[in-house]
């Protein structure tokens, strides 16, 4: 199953015990996923749909920041889906962007 959801708030979730960092994303106010950052170095699982829709994707502790700026200053973001296992391309994406534009606050 293959789907697309726009993403308009998330939320930064750090745990005080074994969990591991996350950043929940919402659509229209209903969670529809998380990025869970695993330790740099180790296997990542794979990515993970729930009995109820929402989706898990596995990153590294090192593609945090990454993660947490196209969230920031990215707009419209969006969670994209098409299933797990190896083969499969899940991600937090853009929409697509003219060819020239400058990101916010950058200068030549």
């Amino acid at each position: 199953m293959s789907w697309t959801k726009r993403v308009d708030q998330y939320h930064v979730i750090y745990s005080a015990n074994t969990f591991f960092p996350r950043i929940g994303l919402k659509s229209g106010g209903a969670v529809i996923g998380q990025a869970v950052f695993h330790p740099n170095g180790t296997a990542l699982p794979q990515d993970l749909l729930r009995p109820d829709g929402t989706v898990d994707l596995q990153y590294h502790l090192d593609d945090y920041h990454n993660v947490m700026s196209v969230l920031r200053k990215e707009k419209p973001v969006f969670l994209l889906f098409n299933g797990t296992g190896p083969g499969f391309e899940n991600a937090i994406t853009t929409d697509a962007e003219p060819v020239g534009e400058e990101e916010a606050g950058r200068s030549r």
